[in-house]
């Protein structure tokens, strides 16, 4: 099963041993690379599929590695003591063999002490996964003179591969893109460069994986690119799959073009409310700004109001819940949007969630009916209805169904506990539906 699949660039700079401080002149690909490991974290994948433009390759075949590991340093960069190993998953490298074949696609298996070596572009995403303590057996891929279908098709054979094994995996094509960005960088300039840039960035950006089909080979060879074969065998991956795709940077300071994209996969019953929320306060935390509306939402979410609260769990622990009883803004999206924002960042029971902490949240939300009049306890039933209590300007809101409320007598006692009223005023009781989505 595929989790997820990620476009990264290999600039050995990236690496701090490497870099002594220049890296600093890429930080926003040093950022999206943190980023890119804690999502891989969160993913939980059993193995990793890495397609690297710089590993041992034939030009009328792949080669996959033989063997059971394979290690490397980053010695001719500067920092010998800097070292990489990778386990590989022997039974799904022969299982995509055995299929590749059957495909009629030209494969070897690459000698193993050969293959034991690790080239510069597979260590440098391990690098950064390992950091946060993860160590996940690994497929590594070349590429080929092989045409752009042939490409494809082996992505193809390895999401097959995994699905008849029963494993779940993270595809990530290793992949640079033009060379030939700036007058003063070591490959020059070309308007090939330039534009092979765009035509990959408008492309993640407006979901149009065809188009990387579509380019010329001249085009290609003129823009002194590295990347487009990985992205290739990384479409046939997605074949499928509903996915959406971000761009999380780009930048080309030394005239190569560094982007970090991801393909978010998108599963047949996922709750596009749950995903709303996720996405927003994934934006705010990361960028300081509010999501703007996205395109494609369903119309229930865009053509109705109403209030809604976010709640944010990290196990069995409560970690923001913010909301509105009624609605304040002009469509149930922006409501979530927003409460998806204050959850995390307004709560005043909790710090600010951290970026660290993305990949941990649980979320769920409610949206609520509008409140109506209770005549009293035989109105209210915890299970089913929320409620609402005021008095003098005071009021609390509890939502149903929560751990532990049981009873109405459990919940009128928390919510005018929240509000700060005795019980023995003569406070106004109101209830509400919820239709709740949860992770």
């Amino acid at each position: 099963m595929l989790k997820g699949a990620f476009i990264v660039p290999h600039p050995p700079l990236i690496i701090p041993e490497v870099g002594g401080g220049r890296q600093k002149t890429i930080q926003r690909t040093i950022d999206s690379y943190k980023r890119f490991a804690e999502q891989i974290r969160g993913l939980k994948p059993d193995v990793l599929v890495i397609a690297t433009p710089h590993a041992a390759a034939y030009a009328d075949a792949f080669v996959l590695p033989a063997g059971t590991e394979g290690e490397g340093s980053f010695a001719d960069f500067g920092a010998p003591a800097v070292r990489i190993r990778a386990r590989w998953d022997s039974e799904l490298i022969d299982r995509i063999f055995s299929l590749a074949k059957k495909e009629g696609l030209a494969l070897v298996t690459e000698p193993a002490q050969r293959g034991k070596s690790l080239d510069h572009a597979l260590m440098i995403p391990l690098y950064f996964i390992n950091a946060l303590g993860r160590d996940i057996p690994v497929v590594r891929l070349s590429i080929s003179d092989l045409s752009p279908q042939a490409h494809r098709n082996l992505g193809r054979c390895i999401d097959r591969a995994a699905e008849e094994l029963g494993r779940s995996y993270v595809f990530i094509a290793s992949a640079d893109l033009s060379h030939k960005l700036s007058e003063e960088g070591p490959y020059g300039l070309s308007s090939e460069g330039v534009e092979f840039d765009r035509i990959i960035r408008h492309a993640v950006q407006q979901s149009d994986v065809e188009r990387f089909f579509s380019l010329d080979e001249d085009f290609t060879r003129k823009a002194a690119e590295c990347g487009l074969r990985p992205i290739q065998i990384l479409t046939g991956a997605l074949d499928g799959h509903a996915f959406r795709p971000e761009e999380w940077s780009y930048e080309a300071p030394f005239g190569v073009g560094y982007m970090v994209a991801a393909f978010h996969i998108v599963r047949k019953g996922d709750d596009p409310y749950i995903s709303l929320a996720k996405r927003s306060l994934e934006h705010y935390v990361r960028t300081g700004r509010r999501l703007s509306m996205p395109e494609g939402l369903p119309p229930d979410l865009t053509g109705q109001r109403g209030g809604a609260f976010v709640t944010l769990k990290i196990g069995d622990q409560l970690r923001g819940c913010i909301g509105t009883i009624t609605p304040t803004r002009d469509s149930l999206a922006e409501e979530i949007i927003r409460n998806a924002v204050s959850a995390g960042t307004e709560d005043p029971r909790f710090l600010p969630v951290r970026e660290k902490e993305l990949s941990k949240l649980e979320y769920s939300v409610d949206v609520l009916s509008l409140p109506e009049p209770a005549a009293g306890e035989q109105d209210l039933n915890p299970l089913r209805y929320g409620i609402i209590v005021s008095f003098g300007g005071r009021k609390g809101l509890l939502l149903p169904d929560l751990e532990g409320i049981d009873t109405v007598e459990k919940q009128l006692a928390i919510a005018l506990q929240k509000a700060g009223i005795d019980p023995e005023e003569p406070y106004r009781i109101e209830r509400f539906d919820v239709e709740r989505h949860r992770e």
